[in-house]
This record gives C-alpha cells, structure tokens and sequence, in this order.
C-alpha cells in the first residue's frame, strides 16, 4: 500500500475504534475506504474485522466499571455470542455477501426501534415480571434474551458493521440497569464475536488476509477504543440514545445505498 492510502486506513481505524467504544458501527468508516482503495469486498470485511479485536478490547477495557457486577449476566450470554460468532463467519465463507444484506438493514430498524424507546419497553418488561399474573409466562424472557443474543452473534460474524446498535437496543430493553451498563456489556459481547470471526478467517482464510491493513487498523483502533471509551462513559443516557440513533441513520442509508447499486 502507499504511503498516503495507509494513512488513510489509520485514521479510518482511528474513527472506528472510537465509535465503537462509544455505540458500534465502526466498520462503516473503515470499510468503504478499503473498497475505495481497491481491496476486494471479502480480504476488506476480514481484515478489518481482525484489526478491529484490538480496538474493541480497548473499548470493553474502558468500560470495565460499567460491567462490575454483572459477570453472571455476562457469563450467561457471552456462549451465545460466541456461537453466533461462528455461525456467523461460516457464512460469510460460505455464502453470497448480498443474502445477509438484504437482512441487515431490517435488523438495524428494529434495533434503532428498540434503542429510542428503551425506557418504555424496559418499564413494560419489568412490570410484567413484577406482576404474578404474568409471572410464569415471563419467565422465558431470559431464553429469548440468549436468541436474540445468539441472532446478534450471527449478525456480527457475518457483516460486522452495526452489530453493536443491535446489541444495544437488545439489552438496553431485556436487562436491568443503564444506557451505559448496556453499553458496556455490548462492548465485551462484541469483542467476543469478533475475536471468534477472527480465529475462523485464520483457520479457514489465511490467505484473504490483507495483514497490512490488520497491523494498521488495529494499532488505530486501540487507539480510539481508549478515546471513545473515556467519552462515551460521560454521556447522559438521552445523548447516548441519541448518538446511537444518529450512527443507525447513517448505517442504514449506507445499507440502502450499497443495495441500490
């Protein structure tokens, strides 16, 4: 790669490490400007999901405040997560790139859906399992949590992009506690699937690995984890659903766009 094309990557990793410790998405920045510089859309999608681990760890590492506490609740849905992960990357070897993107955005309107009116949907959940005469039929609203999990899990190890909003929107609705506590949560879920996905590409295609752009994103991305962790953890819980909203937009119309060519 040249000079100027690598500095392009960096700073594209840089931006992407940072929103995705703050919502998600990241891999819609950095993306588009490995197909732009001419990196074919499967070597692109691997290799900055494999840059993309460092990142994401720096992100949950930010965030560790904000999971104390709910290591069982992590626990319990990090297997799925972890599955999906692989359900996930043997499709993305396996199948047509457009079957899955034809879904997402989909995913992602529902996930947005979920995320701005998450007080209310949590309100409504936690009156349910409150109130005895729902009790008993409730009570799988912890095995439905662990599909959705596993369905994000999917999600992210095929495409990547946005599986953080999606994970959002899922736990800020299905568990207790903040905005931020789902966020953090989100970060070391997602950290899973990428590091699953990232183990598959190099057992399964070592050779579609562009570790140029692996090196640079990754030093980039850890980077702004570190940036973005330290910001998103000082944002109200109204700013915080906005900025996830504001990002889906985004996500969704490039989604639209790449479907419309």
């Amino acid at each position: 790669m040249e000079i100027l094309s690598s500095i392009l990557v960096f700073f594209a990793g840089l931006w992407a490490g940072t929103i995705n410790a703050v919502v998600g998405s990241g891999t819609l920045v950095t993306f588009p400007v490995l197909l732009a510089l001419g990196i074919t859309p499967v070597v692109a999608s691997m290799s900055n999901a494999m840059g993309l681990v460092a990142g994401t760890a720096a992100g949950a590492w930010g965030y560790r405040r904000e999971v104390a506490g709910r290591g069982r609740q992590l626990m319990k849905l990090l297997p799925a997560s972890l599955l999906g992960g692989i359900t996930g990357a043997w499709l993305l070897l396996h199948l047509p790139e457009k079957v899955f993107h034809y879904v997402a955005p989909v995913l992602l309107v529902l996930a947005l859906l979920m995320v701005m009116f998450q007080p209310k949907l949590q309100s409504w959940v936690r009156n349910r399992e409150q109130n005895p005469e729902h009790a008993v039929r409730d009570r799988n609203h912890g095995v439905l949590l662990v599909v959705l999990v596993y369905l994000a899990g999917v999600y992210g190890g095929y495409f990547v992009a946005a599986q953080g909003i999606l994970l959002v929107g899922i736990l800020g609705v299905f568990l207790s506690g903040t905005m931020q506590n789902a966020n953090a949560m989100k970060n070391f879920l997602v950290l899973g699937v990428n590091m699953v996905a990232a183990i598959s590409y190099l057992l399964f295609a070592f050779d579609r690995i562009n570790w140029l752009v692996v090196l640079l994103i990754a030093v980039s991305s850890t980077i702004g984890g570190l940036v973005g962790a330290r910001v998103g953890r000082k944002l109200s819980p109204k700013v915080l659903r906005g900025v996830i909203f504001t990002l889906g937009i985004v996500a969704l119309v490039v989604m639209v766009a790449n479907l419309l060519k």
